[in-house]
């Protein structure tokens, strides 16, 4: 068993925080675990903890249309999420909660290795980034984690209820469409 498909093991059986106690799964995330580019997003929404897969509610529909307009397989990606198990209500994450689900992340960029990080939202940015203030601010441009390039953008879950930001994240996301086509 590889090293990534070991810690997401691990990931499924965690128990760290109280968050494992209302999950029905687990989300430690998926994609090519050589993949060039990582996806962050915040949390599993419902779809999500139900089917354990990143991304599969009405967000993650509106980020396969973008990916597909951009002509960007989703399975050349690594998606994931700053915490592994739905937070209640979808509430925003507590910094307990992070703090315990982090090291899971970092040991997934560490194995992944990839050329760049997307973070999805306000709180992927602000947990690689440390930077606060208005994702508009900063959506679009690129800053550093760990030597990583990072690029911020818009939550799909921002364009579920504001269809204006669709094109400025697919603008976002052009960005990486020649690092994936390398």
């Amino acid at each position: 068993m590889d090293k990534l498909a070991k810690l997401n093991k691990t990931i499924l059986k965690c128990t760290k925080c109280e968050l494992c106690e209302s999950r029905i799964n687990a989300v430690p995330g998926e994609g090519a675990k050589n993949a060039e580019v990582i996806l962050i997003g915040e949390a599993p929404g419902k779809n999500e903890d139900e089917e354990g897969r990143p991304f599969v509610g009405r967000a993650g529909k509106t980020l396969d249309e973008v990916l597909a307009e951009l002509s960007i397989p989703r399975e050349n990606l690594y998606i994931t999420n700053i915490l592994k198990c739905r937070p209640p209500k979808n509430r925003v994450p507590k910094k307990p909660e992070v703090e315990a689900c982090i090291d899971y992340l970092f040991k997934q960029i560490e194995l992944i290795q990839p050329q760049i990080i997307v973070t999805l939202g306000q709180s992927a940015l602000k947990t690689l980034t440390g930077l606060k203030g208005n994702l508009r601010d900063f959506h679009g441009n690129k800053y550093e984690f760990n030597n990583y390039p990072v690029l911020v953008t818009y939550h799909p879950a921002a364009v579920v209820y504001n269809r204006n930001l669709k094109s400025e994240l697919v603008n976002d996301l052009k960005n990486i469409k020649s690092i994936i086509e390398k």
